[in-house]
């Protein structure tokens, strides 16, 4: 156990890219171990690709990457334009509400924030904004994606947990919802405290007929996560099977419907898919190398024994794990996390009462919070590069953004109604 943690630390700290961290890691325990044959190991790396689950994860990235080159963000960034053009600190407001909308097509917060950091990031710097606030906002309001489905973060919680897939997705609509209204709301008293791009439009009635156009161009982007939960709800298809609809929908939609979707950019598109499926899917193969070391060295159940010593009190116990969450979320990718930790905390919360879907759309959120903040913050190194923005300038313009998002995980820690209503309601208690 002892080389398996200083192997994953030392390498850990030698910056090498994080598959191969776990995966030399796990290798190396079972080469110290003597007891158990090396030949394990192969099988386990082969035994994490062995799940029919597992399919929607590959397909989901594919159609978000179909969607972002058929016209779909454009037409929603027109949409978000009319909302917000009565608010302060316009542009801001449409990067939050875009994210919300690009949350149902996406489904991972890197790649939203990234893409937003050239569609808006870049213009909000133009517009006079200050690099490290267009950089938070950026960076924070692609937090929303962790929760509207299709989540990748709450697919892989499903998959290693067992947890349904179909509850976790609806489980997080509401989330999403209240983390785009927080941010909207600091974006509205800090735009307005340092007299960020003032409302032009305040006592201009909106135009009805451009925002029927609009919202008719916008509808089949719009439907996409509704049809994808209708659909798993009523048995039309399973997650995996939604994520190959997602594929034909994107493609349909790209081609038939915005006619922008061509050879050229399909091809693009397979090629984003493939390299970003290619890491996730090396992180969980060689997982399972790692996961099998912690779990015959009975490390899940002596963080049980250690937290459950602690405290018995379910809201106390999932705090407790949850900052843990956050502090190995600051320095391990959110996939990586998922799929290390998912085995460690689930038992520990089931057996403490917890709703499982409860704690997944609560793990699979603050994971991803992990992602906007350094020192391995992957989707804040982006943002701040594309926007040329020092770091420091960054973690200055975050706190209030980042008091914004605790106050909304008080309430869904404290009122877990409000993640479990929607899944009670749509799957029974």
């Amino acid at each position: 156990m002892i080389i398996l943690l200083i192997t994953f630390i030392l390498l850990l700290c030698l910056n090498m890219p994080i598959a191969f961290v776990i995966g030399i890691a796990g290798v190396a325990y079972f080469i110290t171990n003597g007891t158990i044959p090396i030949s394990i190991a192969v099988q386990r790396v082969v035994a994490q690709t062995q799940s029919y689950s597992f399919l929607a994860v590959p397909f989901f990235i594919f159609a978000g990457s179909l969607m972002n080159e058929t016209g779909i963000t454009k037409n929603l960034l027109r949409l978000a334009q009319i909302i917000t053009r009565k608010m302060w600190g316009g542009l801001a407001q449409i990067n939050v509400l875009l994210s919300t909308m690009m949350g149902g097509i996406s489904g991972s917060a890197c790649a939203d924030a990234s893409m937003e950091a050239r569609v808006l990031g870049l213009d909000m710097v133009r517009r006079g904004y200050p690099k490290g606030y267009s950089a938070v906002v950026t960076c924070l309001s692609s937090l929303i994606t962790a929760t509207i489905p299709p989540s990748v973060g709450l697919i892989l919680f499903g998959f290693v947990g067992g947890v349904s897939i179909g509850r976790l997705f609806i489980a997080g609509i509401i989330p999403g919802l209240l983390m785009c209204v927080a941010l909207m709301i600091t974006v509205h008293f800090t735009a307005k405290k340092h007299g960020y791009e003032p409302p032009t439009h305040k006592y201009e009635p909106i135009d009805k007929k451009e925002l029927r156009y609009t919202l008719k161009e916008s509808i089949p982007a719009l439907l996409f996560p509704v049809i994808l939960l209708v659909g798993i709800r009523i048995g039309l298809f399973t997650p995996s099977e939604g994520g190959a609809f997602a594929v034909v929908y994107a493609i349909f939609i790209g081609k038939f419907v915005y006619k922008e979707l061509t050879w050229q950019k399909f091809l693009i598109s397979l090629k984003n898919a493939c390299m970003d499926t290619g890491v996730i899917l090396m992180i969980i193969c060689l997982s399972g190398v790692f996961s099998y070391a912690i779990t015959k060295e009975k490390v899940p159940v002596l963080i049980s024994e250690a937290v459950m010593g602690i405290t018995s009190n379910p809201a106390l116990l999932q705090i407790i794990i949850l900052i843990l969450l956050f502090l190995l979320g600051m320095v391990l990718d959110s996939d990586v996390n998922t799929l290390l930790l998912t085995p460690i905390f689930l038992p520990i919360v089931e057996a403490a009462g917890i709703d499982p879907v409860h704690f997944g759309v609560m793990m699979a959120t603050l994971l991803t919070v992990g992602v906007m903040t350094p020192p391995v913050g992957t989707a804040c190194y982006i943002v701040c590069g594309i926007l040329g923005c020092p770091i420091e300038e960054y973690i200055k313009y975050s706190i209030p953004f980042f008091a914004a998002v605790l106050i909304v995980f008080i309430i869904l820690i404290f009122l877990p109604d409000v993640v479990l209503f929607l899944p009670n309601l749509v799957y029974g208690s």
